[in-house]
């Protein structure tokens, strides 16, 4: 394991270790992940990895995964120079460039969709596609103008459990829910609605689309209006709502354990 040792901490191979804060993502699709415990789970993906940047006592560690790997570069460091790299004090000793895998066509994703509207937190979206992955919703359908799952802050809160997750990013929401209607998915809106539906009396069919809106302001008229069905969660009177990755959590939870049912009716018909 070959490490190399960082002269100048202001050289171009190492501008991706600072720039990442001010840019999501640079032209090769590039995406940071910090923690040893994300970087070691990303490690056992098939990733590519560009680099990483991590102390001696990091490497003494992890010596047997970083070897299993074909890693170009491996920056070896102390922690206060890390800082000094990247900006801002850490509270690990390890951070790793890497290229985020290809997308997922539309009409390669699973019957069963976490789609997000105008998600504006990127904890958020990290806490969705963790719940997601967890559940076995494993498609997620995010905007293209809001936080991207692999971004830093995201890829940590999801620990990383968003690369086993097929990914779509979609432009245009209308004509995206269009499209999963002519294949036949039935789409769900969580909101509450004058006619929005209990999610205990909701009918689960074999491929569905879970949509999920903004953290404030939820899922405008115009989109609800091209929705199958609307389904709010039953709540204590008083409470308006709870925090989207929470409310999506149970409804995913119900959907698939709702399946699970539905199958087991079906079986005990035939």
């Amino acid at each position: 394991m070959k490490l190399t040792s960082i002269e100048n901490i202001h050289c171009p191979e190492l501008e991706i270790y600072n720039k990442f804060k001010k840019h999501a993502f640079l032209s090769d699709n590039s995406f940071l992940a910090d923690s040893p415990k994300v970087v070691n789970f990303l490690l056992e993906t098939n990733l590519q990895i560009k680099s990483i940047l991590a102390t001696q006592e990091y490497y003494d560690q992890n010596t047997a995964l970083i070897k299993s790997k074909n890693i170009e570069t491996l920056y070896v460091t102390d922690k206060k120079e890390m800082e000094k790299i990247v900006g801002h004090s850490l509270h690990h000793n390890c951070m790793m460039h890497g290229i985020r895998p290809d997308e997922t066509p539309l009409t390669e994703l699973d019957n069963h969709i976490l789609m997000l509207d105008a998600i504006s937190s990127t904890e958020n979206v990290g806490s969705l596609s963790r719940s997601a992955a967890a559940l076995g919703v494993n498609s997620l359908l995010v905007p293209s103008n809001g936080p991207h799952p692999y971004g830093r802050r995201s890829l940590r809160v999801s620990m990383g459990y968003v690369n086993r997750l097929k990914l779509h990013v979609y432009d245009d929401i209308m004509v995206t829910i269009q499209k999963l209607k002519d294949m036949n998915y039935k789409i769900f809106a969580a909101e509450i609605t004058e006619n929005s539906i209990p999610l205990m009396n909701v009918e689960v069919p074999e491929k569905w689309v879970l949509l999920m809106g903004h953290e404030g302001d939820g899922i405008s008229k115009e989109i609800l209006a091209i929705c199958d069905e609307v389904v709010h969660i039953e709540m204590q009177d008083g409470i308006k709502s709870f925090n989207v990755a929470v409310a999506a959590s149970l409804l995913m939870y119900q959907f698939k354990h709702k399946e699970v049912l539905l199958g087991t009716k079906m079986a005990l018909s035939l």
